[in-house]
């Protein structure tokens, strides 16, 4: 629950805003298998949250220098692509809970492991791009989730302490990073559970952005 109105939140992208997790893991998992190797759910879930070098780290570590990283990641935008096109869906009560957060006045970021451009695109065709204040990139940071740098820079971007902020992430490895950085953060589980280990880094956990935007109701 949210005690008191946050100066700024600061939204994950994939996973959170984006149902695109379980799209790239089912896609993943099936190029995969086409290549000859055999991923499952445990291995994609290593990845969620991760920027793409450390993905790419992971995966030649854990299948070997026989699987050709680049060409399965070509293979699986491609999958994707012909399915959905540009156009990624949203998580129930996304476009409620920004609309919610603008007519409050409060700044909100995306903060993602996904490359600025991707997220300006993936929000611009939802529609939501004009409602965030600010965007950070994996390519706009030296490190990226589970470090606390993404974190840290959308708060000074928005001029805002890190403790006053309110994140809001699905992924481990993001959660973790905002934990670092001082962020209080609720997670909204996706393909990932609220664990033993983490529930001690987080405020809450909410059902989905309906109830975080009760919460956030609730502090006016």
């Amino acid at each position: 629950m949210i005690m008191a109105r946050p100066a700024a939140i600061l939204f994950d992208m994939d996973g959170l805003l984006l149902d695109t997790e379980r799209l790239i893991q089912d896609a993943m998992i099936a190029v995969m298998a086409d290549l000859g190797f055999a991923m499952g759910s445990a291995d994609y879930a290593e990845l969620i949250g991760r920027p793409e070098p450390a993905s790419r780290a992971i995966m030649q570590g854990r299948f070997g220098t026989g699987l050709d990283y680049d060409v399965m990641r070509a293979e699986v935008r491609q999958r994707i692509r012909a399915e959905w096109g540009p156009i990624r869906p949203l998580k129930p009560g996304a476009a409620a809970l920004l609309a919610q957060v603008n007519a409050a006045g409060i700044p909100a970021a995306i903060v993602t492991s996904s490359e600025q451009a991707l997220a300006r695109a993936h929000m611009g065709h939802v529609g939501l791009l004009d409602g965030f204040a600010t965007i950070i990139g994996c390519d706009d940071v030296a490190n990226g989730k589970p470090h606390p740098e993404p974190y840290l820079a959308a708060a000074a971007r928005l001029g805002v302490s890190p403790a006053a902020a309110l994140a809001l992430e699905d992924s481990h490895n993001g959660i973790i990073a905002a934990h670092a950085a001082g962020v209080p953060v609720i997670m909204v589980p996706d393909l990932l559970p609220a664990t033993a280990e983490i529930r001690p880094r987080l405020l809450a956990v909410a059902d989905d952005l309906h109830q975080v935007g009760r919460w956030l109701a609730a502090t006016d």
